[in-house]
């Protein structure tokens, strides 16, 4: 479409067009009476619009007209109906479409009608986000299983030295891989094939020294070796194969109560379930890299994925300072961090709804305060009786879930570094309690560092995630 001509009533030059010729033949003399032969002169007869007809129109095109922001607009619109300059000056009594696009965008008052409903970006699976917390929890019953074969003040020291190590490595691992998928799976799965063998390798070897024994440097392989390779799956979401793979964990475990296995049994269904678990790890990964690879992708800085895997130390180390308190506590929150992703998708779905909703930016700073605390509690409530249900001091497990979920939430909007060091800061202070046995006593000590933690990341969270720029 183009851009209109002034022919306009009211114009500079009324109902007369006026087209300038261009010089093709020199100058010549003529007396100053003569009319300028380089100017062409048409009038067009002018009888005012059709008032009625336009009303008639306007009411028809109300709710298409009413949206529009400028004349332009309606005027493309009326292109669109089909209507030609003859039917809209012989119809409408306009002289040009846009004449008639300019009445009828004066008429019509403006609407701001709602945009339509949409299905939920975000919408998370409740299924896959359940089965996660459970599998998180799941290998616990290897240590049920094998708690008779090993001595916990003796040997837990280096299962906990490459745990942590696992957990910090596989955080950083998984980050990673999923930049690299966005890419192309084949470039994610290459990613993981290197990475988590090396992973399981660096956690034995932070363990060997602290292992005094052949068979302790073994239970720490293996621990290494299936976290490594259960990190795996779970990038690739193939959470049902690692349940499989689990299987003889739960039925060894599902019949403690009734039947004694022997130490044999002990020791073998949950290196039955390690050798599972990798065997089923090459089976996935065979199809993302058999997947074409994608010519000339570029590798994300190294770098970029270390704030993930400081989160996932300091993760660690809190809650191992509130396992040496109440054991049990890692149940539930293994278990819970299920439900907390699913709720970090719900909070996503919510963003965007608050985000069709709010109209001025204090608006919508309210509406991100609103679904923080309903996520928030809606991740906490269900601890009070998990806790209360498992004889775990609430109070402790509560601020420890809080600066976890929040700081998870600004790890799933891109700031990193701001919650791995918050995290680092309240595992640093509470270690620090515990190791050196100073005041207020590593309980208070928890709970005060985990308390502010949480706090600082929530204000974090308004603060960075309160205007609609992260969410859009």
């Amino acid at each position: 479409m183009s851009g209109p001509m002034s022919l306009e009533p009211g114009g500079s030059q009324q109902d007369t067009l006026m087209l300038r010729l261009s010089d093709i033949h020199p100058p010549r003399r003529r007396p100053r009476w003569a009319v300028d032969d380089s100017t062409l002169t048409i009038r067009l007869p002018w009888h005012g619009p059709d008032q009625e007809a336009v009303s008639w129109l306007a009411a028809e095109l109300a709710d298409r007209i009413g949206p529009a922001v400028h004349p332009y607009e309606v005027a493309a619109l009326l292109e669109a109906e089909g209507l030609t300059a003859p039917m809209v000056r012989e119809r409408y009594g306009h002289p040009s479409l846009f004449s008639l696009a300019a009445a009828l965008y004066e008429q019509v008052p403006r609407t701001f009608p709602e945009p339509a409903p949409t299905d939920d970006p975000w919408r998370p699976d409740t299924v896959r986000c359940l089965l996660r917390g459970v599998l998180f929890a799941l290998p616990g019953l290897a240590y049920l299983l094998t708690a008779p074969l090993w001595n916990a003040r003796g040997h837990a020291s280096a299962l906990i030295v490459a745990g942590l190590i696992s957990w910090a490595w596989g955080q950083a691992l998984g980050h990673r891989a999923h930049l690299r998928m966005a890419t192309g799976r084949r470039e994610g799965a290459r990613t993981l094939m290197a990475g988590a063998p090396l992973g399981a390798l660096v956690a034995t070897a932070a363990a060997a020294p602290l292992a005094h024994s052949g068979p302790l440097l073994l239970a720490a392989a293996a621990q290494s070796t299936y976290l490594a390779a259960a990190g795996v799956l779970l990038v690739l979401a193939r959470e049902r194969l690692l349940l499989a793979a689990l299987s003889p964990l739960i039925a060894g475990a599902a019949v403690l109560p009734w039947w004694e296995p022997g130490d044999l049994a002990r020791a073998e269904l949950p290196t039955l379930a390690v050798v599972a678990t990798f065997f089923v790890t090459v089976w996935a990964l065979r199809e993302p890299l058999a997947a074409p690879a994608v010519p000339g992708a570029a590798r994300p800085r190294v770098l970029s994925s270390l704030p993930y895997g400081l989160f996932g130390l300091a993760a660690a180390v809190l809650v191992l300072l509130e396992a040496r308190q109440e054991p049990y506590a890692v149940i539930v929150l293994t278990v819970s961090m299920g439900p907390a992703e699913w709720l970090l998708y719900r909070y996503r779905g919510l963003s965007v709804a608050a985000l069709r909703a709010a109209t001025t930016p204090g608006g919508f700073l309210l509406r991100t305060a609103d679904n923080l605390t309903l996520c928030l509690l809606g991740y906490l409530l269900p601890l009070w009786p998990a806790a209360l249900l498992t004889g775990v001091g609430p109070v402790a497990l509560l601020a420890l879930g809080a600066a976890l979920w929040t700081a998870l939430l600004l790890q799933a909007f891109g700031a990193a570094w701001l919650s791995a060091l918050v995290s680092l800061t309240a595992a640093g202070g509470a270690g620090a309690v515990t190791l050196f046995d100073l005041s207020p006593g590593p309980v208070a000590a928890l709970t005060l560092c985990s308390a502010a933690a949480a706090l600082c990341l929530s204000v974090s969270v308004l603060w960075l995630l309160g205007r609609p720029a992260p969410h859009a």
